[in-house]
């Protein structure tokens, strides 16, 4: 292909991965290869190939086939419950300059959503109340402990999977919860999608803030529309997701989601190790990409 460049994407056909084609198809220099458990025609990928999942025993043998068979590629992962294995794959295998992941300790924890609040809390970057479900015995505990709302979440899920506000002592959602579960005091104000590269070389971090003006499920979830702003106009949200990048240990393209409490003050509600579906907002950190892991 001379000087065409292959880019192998996995979860090509989810929302991360397919901002990632949007982006890609302006690029004549790259040769768009996507992955997927369920392979299907997807903008901006010349194929889309069928892969085991993650915690499949045939993921290790098919991902190394498949970087073997294209040559020199990159492989740009966009699903969250991969990125810890896959970390450890590509240290394992020699493969870490061929795969856009951090180290394996920092993915592990950005990819548990209370690990994450432990990790920042520690560190003094702001976080919301938070706790494992199975430390509160009812709803009713955990609007007092809260003194409000909680949002309730799964520690290991992506793309606003099961993310349910809970206001009154009776909803019926807590006896589903678990262990595996999180707690968090709700945050009421505005929420930012902070858009992030740091370099695995000198590490230095740039940051694209992104207002989220719509979401999937009303007051939480996945956006649905952005605003991008001026980092002055939101320089306290730019900084906390530096103090996370920082924090956690965490290079190359991120994706969180931080919002104001009620006095104003951001806090961190989650951390994506990987390229989010807003990125097409911020292609800065797809340039980043290119440029920091050379093949």
């Amino acid at each position: 292909m001379g000087d065409t460049r292959t880019i192998i994407v996995t979860g090509a056909a989810g929302p991360a991965g397919r901002a990632l084609g949007a982006q890609l198809a302006r690029r004549p220099e790259v040769h768009a290869v996507g992955v997927d458990l369920a392979p299907r025609a997807v903008p901006g990928f010349a194929t889309v190939e069928a892969v085991p999942a993650a915690g499949d025993p045939a993921y290790d043998g098919a991902t190394l086939a498949l970087v073997r068979r294209y040559g020199d590629v990159l492989v740009v992962p966009s699903v969250s419950e991969e990125l810890a294995h896959l970390a450890v794959l590509a240290g394992a295998a020699g493969l870490t300059r061929d795969v856009v992941v951090s180290p394996p300790g920092p993915t592990a924890v950005a990819g548990d959503k209370l690990l994450t609040m432990l990790a920042l809390d520690r560190q003094g970057v702001g976080v919301p109340p938070h706790a494992g479900a199975d430390a509160l015995p009812s709803a009713a505990d955990a609007l007092d402990w809260a003194a409000g709302p909680v949002v309730v979440k799964p520690r290991v899920a992506r793309g606003g999977r099961g993310v349910h506000v809970v206001e009154t002592a009776d909803d019926p959602a807590w006896a589903a919860l678990d262990a595996s579960w999180i707690v968090q005091g709700f945050a009421p104000g505005r929420e930012y999608c902070p858009q992030v590269f740091r370099s695995p070389s000198t590490g230095g971090t740039q940051v694209v803030v992104l207002e989220k003006t719509g979401r999937k499920e009303g007051r939480v979830g996945n956006a649905t529309t952005v605003t991008r702003l001026e980092e002055s106009a939101a320089a306290d949200v730019a900084a906390v997701a530096r103090a996370t990048t920082l924090a956690l240990g965490l290079v190359g393209p991120l994706d969180m989601d931080v919002r104001r409490l009620a006095d104003g003050t951001p806090v961190v509600l989650e951390v994506n190790a990987r390229f989010g579906a807003v990125s097409e907002s911020a292609p800065e950190l797809l340039d980043a990409v290119l440029r920091e892991w050379p093949v």
